[in-house]
C-alpha cells in the first residue's frame, strides 16, 4: 500500500494500540553539496505486539529509521511518537531513560563481554533495569539454560546471538529492535535465532522489529515494510505468518 500521509499532527493515545507512529520523518547527514538524505518524509504506524520486518537494500534508510525510533539517533525533522510523547522533544537524558526502560536492542555483532559468562552478560542489563526478569529466566526463554555458565568463546554464533536476545529481553522491554540479527549466521543457525525472536514476540507480546535484506525472512512477520531511497515504498500484511522452520534461503 502507498505511504499514508497524516495531514493533522496528533499525539496518539497509548490505548490506540500503536507502538510507534512517525510523521514526515526526515534525516539528513552532512550539508550543502555533501548532504545525504537518509530518510525522506517517512509516515507510518507500527501496532503494539506485532512482529514487523523492515526490508530494503543497503542505504534504503531502514537502519536509520530503527535508530531513530530506538532513541539512538535524532531526526532532522518530523515526529516520532511513543506512548503519548514525541521523542523529537526528548533531551539526551530522556532518550537515555527511554532506551533503558523501554527498548531492547539486538545487533548483528553480539556485543558480549568475553570475560563474562552467558548469565553474567545478561545480568549486566538486569542490574540497571527497573523491573527485570532474572538472568536465568531470560536464558530459559531462548532455550539456553544449559549454557548459562559458558563464556562467549565456548558458544556457537547462534548461541551468542541468543544470549544477546536474552540480554535484551531480560529488562522486559516493550519493544525489541533487531538490526540484521541473522546476518552473520548460516541458514540453520539463523532459523534457530528467528525462532527465539518469534517466541519472545508471541509469549511476551513484545513488539519486535527486525531489519533484514533477506526477503524470505519476511514470511514470519505480521507486517512487512519495504524501504527504498529513504522512503516507505510499500507495506504488506501477512494473514498467516509461518514458523521459521519453514524457511530456507
Amino acid at each position: 500500500m502507498p505511504e499514508r500521509v497524516l495531514h493533522k499532527t496528533r499525539a496518539p493515545s497509548w490505548s490506540d494500540g500503536i507502538a510507534f507512529r512517525t510523521e514526515n520523518l526526515t534525516k539528513d547527514y552532512g550539508s550543502g553539496e555533501m548532504v545525504v538524505h537518509a530518510l525522506r518524509g517517512v509516515t507510518l504506524e507500527i501496532p503494539k505486539g506485532e512482529l514487523v520486518v523492515l526490508l530494503g537494500p543497503s542505504g534504503s534508510g531502514k537502519s536509520t529509521f530503527l535508530n531513530i525510533i530506538g532513541g539512538l539517533d535524532v531526526a532532522t525533522s518530523g515526529h516520532v511518537y511513543f506512548r503519548d510523547r514525541d521523542l523529537a522533544t526528548y533531551s539526551e537524558r530522556e532518550l537515555t531513560l527511554f532506551r533503558r526502560e523501554n527498548v531492547g536492542f539486538v545487533f548483528q555483532s553480539y556485543n558480549l563481554v568475553p570475560s563474562l559468562t552467558a548469565v553474567e552478560n545478561v545480568a549486566l542489563v538486569t542490574d540497571i533495569a527497573l523491573h527485570p526478569m532474572s538472568p536465568m529466566a531470560a536464558l530459559a526463554a531462548v532455550q539456553l539454560s544449559p549454557r548459562a555458565h559458558h563464556f562467549p568463546s565456548q558458544l556457537s554464533g547462534g548461541e551468542q546471538q541468543r544470549v544477546a536476545i536474552a540480554r535484551a529481553l531480560a529488562k522486559r522491554p516493550e519493544v525489541l529492535l533487531c538490526d540484521e540479527p541473522t546476518g552473520a549466521l548460516d541458514v540453520e543457525t539463523g532459523i534457530v535465532v528467528l525462532e527465539a525472536l518469534q517466541e519472545v514476540n508471541r509469549r511476551f507480546g513484545t513488539t519486535t522489529i527486525i531489519i533484514t535484506h533477506n526477503v524470505t525472512i519476511a514470511r514470519i512477520a505480521n507486517r512487512v515494510i519495504h524501504f527504498l531511497d529513504g522512503r516507505v515504498r510499500d507495506m504488506t500484511l501477512n494473514a498467516s505468518p509461518v514458523s521459521p522452520k519453514e524457511l530456507s534461503w
